[in-house]
């Protein structure tokens, strides 16, 4: 609702300006306006895409004119104004750009001209699916990095940090320019998601965009950081309150905790499935078995059918045992990710109780390799919380003190 209103003032002011009188000019929104998503404080993006090599000089002034009418509107704008062969070479120097200029659409003027941008900056001409994809999962790694590879920063940037508004942002931006996949909900259709993922996935994006409104509301600027004083005020504006077990703030930080892990584990799923569909597609996979219900895919563990984890429900935990005593394994395939996450319920008392399982967990806890890394991933896949209770009581659950920086089920891992 918000873009819509904007749209409507900008297509007022172009018209007032006169720049409607100019058939070879048209005003695109672009990057996260152009999806018509717009936060309080969010910067409007758009583009002044002109079909000619130069503007003529009262094109110039109208555009000058255009730009500075909506700054004394005192709207935040960011804009650009370049013709075709222009857009063509900011978008081959910066997948930024390209990324923005995928997500436009036209606010006034001729279709046509975006729809001539659109094709030339397109994949079958810039960034083709594999160069896009590569470069936005390393644009997203390091990413990660800098806000050390965890969900569970107690003062969270909730667009940048794992588990993010960008996590999900990525694996639509990867759709749409390899798949042609308009919404996140066509990847269903594709056969990369499940149903139950996209809701999961759609859940978690309107916890993220109300907290983020939350923030841009209570700070009267583009903020995305989560930061303690704001936390306090939004559980209030959420209407959580005060109890024995936990306060207000703590009940709202837990449900974003919970809902990061949720999309950092989604993500995490369907870049694994790009990866296999993109990248590796032409590629013939080398298969090494392991034992009868697991086997290695070009260096992925996965399992041997699809009702490994029925008919032996142990496997829940050797699975995690092989990782954490080959080194050379790379990950999870996101086919077995999902098979781990559907077959969690298989863990119940009679499982806790098998002395089997039991026995492998403490296998677990004495392998040499990556042990974080293993018990990190049998808590993002739902299977450290069942076979814990108590652990998974403890999931995206804050404390207010001197010692914790990250969450309770955070510190116990490390």
């Amino acid at each position: 609702m918000r873009a819509w209103v904007i749209d409507q003032i900008l297509a007022h002011a172009w018209q007032t300006i006169g720049l409607d009188a100019h058939p070879d000019i048209a005003l695109l929104a672009v990057g996260g306006y152009g999806r018509g998503e717009l936060h309080p404080g969010s910067d409007i993006d758009v583009l002044i895409l002109h079909g000619q090599p130069a503007l003529h000089e009262d094109a110039e002034l109208a555009i000058s004119d255009f730009i500075t009418l909506l700054w004394d509107l005192g709207l935040e704008i960011g804009s650009s104004v370049r013709s075709h062969e222009q857009c063509i070479e900011a978008a081959r120097e910066d997948i930024t750009i390209a990324t923005n200029l995928m997500e436009s659409r036209t606010l006034f003027g001729r279709e046509s001209l975006r729809e001539a941008m659109v094709i030339q900056t397109g994949p079958e001409h810039l960034w083709p699916g594999k160069a896009f994809f590569k470069a936005k999962w390393d644009e997203q790694i390091a990413r990660h990095a800098k806000h050390n590879n965890t969900e569970y920063n107690l003062e969270p940037d909730i667009k940048n940090a794992p588990g993010g508004l960008r996590d999900i942002q990525t694996v639509g931006w990867v759709a749409k320019r390899h798949f042609g996949a308009a919404t996140l909900e066509d990847l269903v259709g594709h056969g990369f998601i499940t149903e139950g993922e996209f809701h999961q996935l759609n859940e978690g994006l309107m916890l993220l965009w109300r907290i983020r409104f939350a923030l841009h509301m209570i700070t009267g600027r583009s903020e995305n950081r989560l930061l303690f004083d704001y936390q306090r005020q939004i559980a209030l504006l959420f209407g959580y309150t005060d109890t024995n077990a936990n306060r207000a703030v703590e009940q709202l930080m837990k449900s974003y905790y919970r809902a990061a892990m949720t999309i950092s584990m989604l993500n995490e799923m369907l870049l694994q499935y790009f990866d296999e569909a993109i990248l590796r597609a032409e590629e013939d996979a080398i298969i090494t078995p392991v034992n009868s219900r697991f086997q290695l895919r070009d260096g992925y563990i996965e399992t041997t059918g699809n009702q490994v984890f029925r008919r032996t429900p142990a496997a829940l935990m050797e699975i995690f045992v092989l990782l954490g005593n080959d080194a050379s394994i790379l990950g999870v395939r996101a086919s077995t990710i999902r098979l781990i996450m559907e077959s969690a319920d298989l863990i119940d008392d009679r499982f806790r109780n098998d002395i089997r399982n039991t026995s492998l967990f403490m296998e677990l806890l004495r392998c040499k390799h990556a042990l974080f890394s293993s018990l990190r991933r049998m808590k993002r896949y739902g299977v450290l919380g069942r076979y814990i209770p108590a652990f998974g009581n403890i999931i995206g659950q804050m404390q207010y003190d001197l010692f914790h920086i990250y969450t309770v089920d955070a510190h116990t891992l490390l």
